[in-house]
């Protein structure tokens, strides 16, 4: 009979090693930055908050921990993951050097900020360019979505509040351009609330939306080109009538509360008024949508279209005193004309990828905010936007399925990965394991940013 001697080899284990190297997939996120002209936008902007003979460049320090978060990290102390590997992410700022800066920073308010978000513009503008038929709006129109988020605090944070769900934290409102079926999304803005902010408060959405509009390029900044889409948070009069005033034309899909004047519209449509309702692919989905009339867009912006949808709860859902005849009933409103009600009611219902990226921004250091002042946790919340790195990689890099990869799935097939360095004829090198099952995806990817030219 013979011994068994486990489920898995046994592997001695020591130290000394010199040339291996961790976390080697994320030099696509660094190529990423060079290509982009990222480093260099953010070390411009931060340049009046250097001081004369310092040793390490703000903007760098932010990409740092903007990198450490992409990696996994969830606080400042996490740029010590790249602060081991310097052959691949250079000089990297002490712990106490980088909670100085984030102080200082924080003390700046809101010239630091403008810094920021205008680098962040002008380098989205020239990722689109490089992007060409990849882009968000290489279709003619762009997509963003706004919506609120809990983050939860486990300590009395500044601003910290008991939220609608009973919970107690933050509620900022986040914006994400929506990259459609083929893509991710990338984050436009995050504007730090207390918890206690509600969902509907139309000046918050309003400043959201202008931040979020601020990073587009100039010639999407108004017009009907750009599609404002939010859940019923957004459903209000005011911003409604901010999103069609004249001069932006702004287009919109906002979801709108039930209210008795909206039921009893439902309640009057015909049976021959409804429409099916349809999926992305074109088949029949369970559901049916109608345009209301009447009393209800009273008071409403000129050219608003209301439709209801109405359609079986999933199993479990519980039924509101609004919907009707055991149907779970919804409602939109959109300013876009000469539209069929079943394309602009899918159109909203993908309002749902903010989800994706919601969760995906959690993964990245949105699940909790690290700091106590609300001055600081705002420059985090910057921080996490400065990971527009991680939409764009896939967007210059990326084809296929691997496009459509989160945050959790890139760091485990391709971030992680370990290299061997070998340093020669002056030039460093990392070699791949041949046997890792995406190392012709990090290869690739590599040959393509490299392939795209320098930022002028």
């Amino acid at each position: 009979m013979s011994k068994r001697s486990g489920l898995y080899p046994r592997v001695r284990v020591e130290g000394g090693g010199s040339r291996a190297v961790s976390q080697a997939g994320a030099v696509r996120l660094v190529e990423t930055l060079r290509k982009s002209g990222l480093d260099t936008a953010m070390s411009v902007a931060m340049t009046p908050w250097r001081k004369p003979r310092t040793v390490h460049d703000p903007g760098k320090v932010l990409l740092d921990v903007a990198l450490a978060v992409a990696l996994g990290g969830d606080c400042l102390a996490d740029v010590g993951m790249l602060r081991a590997e310097p052959a691949v992410f250079g000089p990297v700022a002490s712990d106490p050097t980088v909670s100085r800066l984030i102080g200082k920073l924080a003390a700046g308010g809101q010239r630091v900020l403008a810094a920021l978000r205008t680098a962040r513009a002008e380098v989205r503008e020239h990722v689109w360019k490089l992007a060409g038929d990849a882009a968000p709006d290489a279709g003619g129109q762009v997509i963003v979505d706004i919506d609120g988020v809990l983050v939860l605090a486990h300590s009395e944070k500044q601003d910290a509040a008991a939220t609608w769900k009973k919970t107690f934290g933050h509620h900022p409102l986040m914006g994400f351009v929506d990259h459609g079926r083929g893509g991710s999304g990338e984050p436009v803005v995050g504007l730090l609330r207390p918890g206690n902010a509600g969902s509907n408060t139309a000046a918050d959405h309003i400043e959201a939306t202008a931040l979020a509009l601020a990073q587009l390029p100039k010639r999407l900044r108004r017009g009907r080109q750009t599609l404002i889409r939010t859940d019923s948070g957004g459903g209000t009069h005011e911003f409604a009538a901010w999103l069609a005033r004249c001069g932006r034309w702004l287009s919109y899909s906002v979801g709108m509360t039930i209210t008795d004047s909206i039921h009893q519209a439902v309640l009057k449509v015909p049976a021959s008024a409804w429409t099916p309702a349809v999926e992305p692919d074109g088949d029949v989905r369970d559901g049916a949508v109608a345009e209301l009339a009447g009393d209800c867009l009273t008071g409403w912006p000129k050219g608003l279209r209301l439709i209801a949808r109405k359609e079986r709860p999933h199993p479990g859902a519980q039924l509101r005193f609004t919907d009707a005849d055991g149907m779970r009933l919804t409602c939109f409103a959109t300013n876009t004309a000469d539209e069929a009600i079943a394309a602009l009611e899918l159109r909203h219902r993908q309002r749902t990828r903010a989800e994706d990226r919601i969760r995906a921004a959690r993964t990245t250091g949105l699940r909790n905010l690290p700091l106590h002042d609300a001055t600081q946790n705002q420059i985090w919340l910057e921080i996490i936007q400065v990971l527009d790195m991680l939409a764009w990689m896939p967007l210059l890099a990326l084809t296929g399925q691997a496009r459509l990869w989160e945050p959790r799935r890139l760091r485990l097939r391709l971030f992680s990965t370990t290299a061997q360095l070998i340093i020669t004829g002056r030039r460093r090198y990392l070699r791949l394991a041949k046997h890792w099952p995406w190392t012709g995806v990090i290869t690739d990817a590599l040959d393509r940013l490299q392939a795209l030219p320098n930022p002028g």
